[in-house]
């Protein structure tokens, strides 16, 4: 059986390769080069330098990518959540069938974005105390070197330098750096951190004082003074610095993180430097009131010398009268001197003074009773030594024998004793009955009703109470009546 052929069909076929094709081509043609706006989201930074991330508003989100030969151009750094303006040609992506931005250029959306961005990082550093009033630093009086950080083509280090040589002339080292820009940033923090590098005696002087100054400008244009990088330079750089960014209207970061604050680069080259003229008139009105201190002192001290002065002895007057009782002094000293001898005598004349010879014989009776006691001792010494050999060769025989019998008419006075003990009566079943008071009862009559007692055994005592009537003493005989012999 034949097989029917296939209905023949007015639509053309197309390859995938060419439908992904004409997309593009119909894509790129329609658009070409715009400028989309939205929030970044999903932003990824991959290893081999692109970019990828996506744009979104509250309907709709567009893929976007940015090449790493883009990135280094970029104005602004793609971060999530912040608003830009992204310029670059709507592709398509063939292998996923995609369309996506190919982005060359990032800009913030109005400043508001900027602003809200700024307050974020703002908020973030004052957490960290990078604008605490603490670390706050004063300006040297006279600084020997003014470093300065700024564009060396703008009119800037022009002010700062005519002001300078006008106040008071000093060595001016400056740093050149764009101002703003892509990149600008991270050389204004390399500038700030370079300075703080150089050694203080190295062949480049290091400066007393740090100016970074930048004309005036838009929000834009000022946006590199308030990347966190530089702001982070300016709080750890280790001289005092002065930050003159804008106009006096004009506020960025490093304007909280710098020592000190000026509205323009004139004034921040004014508070780096002092007027020399007003410093002559300051240390000439100095040294006026120096004079005039020390005059007053000196007349003060001159008023007081008069009054000690005139409280003062008359001092030749004293001398001569010193003088005089000097020379009576002298001339009576001989006679005092015979007089004091005199005295002196007169005071040893009552006192008795023994002649040597009588105690001369008094050591000696001294000495002959201690010999005396000394043989005496020694005689009685010899006496003890013979009694004790005496004592040594006496027979230790008799002693015992005398110790044995001694023992034996011991036990037998013990035996003796133990017998006529009450103890051992009481351990042949008597028992001793005393009343409260302790005291020993042997008649029964002596025992009233209801008596305490104590009852000793001879394994120890008990207490009773006496019951019954106490018993009837006997009475004694009456003798018969003698009859009367008359």
């Amino acid at each position: 059986m034949d097989t029917p052929a296939p209905p023949v069909s007015n639509v053309p076929e197309y390859a995938v390769s060419e439908i992904a094709g004409a997309v593009r081509r119909t894509l790129e043609g329609a658009f070409g080069r715009v400028r989309v706006r939205g929030e970044i989201t999903e932003c990824k930074r991959y290893p081999s330098g692109h970019i990828y991330l996506s744009l979104k508003d509250e309907n709709a989100k567009l893929e976007a990518v940015v090449w790493k030969t883009a990135v280094s151009r970029l104005s602004v750094q793609p971060e999530n959540g912040v608003e830009v303006i992204a310029t670059g040609k709507i592709t398509t992506y063939a292998d996923r069938s995609k369309y996506q931005l190919v982005i060359d250029r990032l800009d913030y959306a109005g400043e508001g974005a900027l602003l809200a961005r700024i307050e974020t990082l703002r908020k973030k550093l004052l957490d960290e105390g990078l604008f605490a009033e603490a670390r706050k630093r004063a300006l040297p009086m006279l600084p020997l070197v003014v470093g300065v950080v700024t564009s060396e083509a703008g009119a800037v280090i022009q002010d700062i330098r005519t002001t300078i040589l006008r106040r008071f002339p000093r060595r001016i080292l400056l740093w050149p750096v764009p101002v703003q820009g892509n990149g600008a940033a991270e050389k204004i923090a390399a500038a700030i951190e370079g300075f703080g590098r150089l050694p203080l005696d190295g062949p480049i002087p290091r400066p007393d004082v740090l100016i970074v100054a930048r004309g005036g400008g838009s929000l834009e244009d000022l946006m590199a003074f308030n990347e966190e990088i530089v702001v982070r330079a300016v709080a750890a750089c280790p001289i005092p610095l002065i930050s003159a960014v804008g106009h006096e209207t004009d506020t960025t970061l490093i304007d909280f993180a710098s020592d000190r604050r000026a509205p323009t680069p004139t004034a921040a080259a004014e508070m780096a430097v002092p007027a020399r003229a007003d410093l002559l008139a300051d240390l000439s009105q100095r040294e006026a009131r120096l004079r005039g201190a020390a005059l007053r002192v000196v007349r003060d001290r001159q008023r007081a010398l008069l009054l000690l002065e005139r409280r003062l002895p008359d001092i030749p007057a004293r001398v001569l009268d010193l003088r005089r009782r000097l020379d009576e002094a002298e001339e009576s000293l001989p006679g005092a001197l015979v007089r004091f001898v005199q005295l002196r005598r007169e005071a040893l004349a009552p006192l008795a003074v023994p002649h040597p010879r009588e105690g001369i014989a008094a050591r000696r009776h001294a000495l002959a009773l201690l010999d005396g006691k000394r043989l005496s001792l020694f005689a009685r010494e010899v006496q003890k030594r013979r009694a004790a050999r005496a004592l040594a060769a006496f027979s230790a025989a008799p002693v015992s024998a005398l110790l044995r019998e001694k023992s034996a008419r011991l036990a037998g006075l013990a035996a003796r004793l133990e017998a006529g003990s009450y103890q051992s009566v009481l351990a042949r079943g008597f028992a001793l009955v005393r009343d409260a008071e302790g005291q020993p009862l042997t008649r029964a009559a002596s025992v009233a009703p209801g008596a305490k007692l104590s009852l000793a055994f001879a394994d120890g005592a008990v207490a009773a109470t006496a019951e019954g009537e106490a018993p009837k003493r006997a009475r004694k005989p009456t003798p018969p009546p003698q009859e009367s012999l008359l």
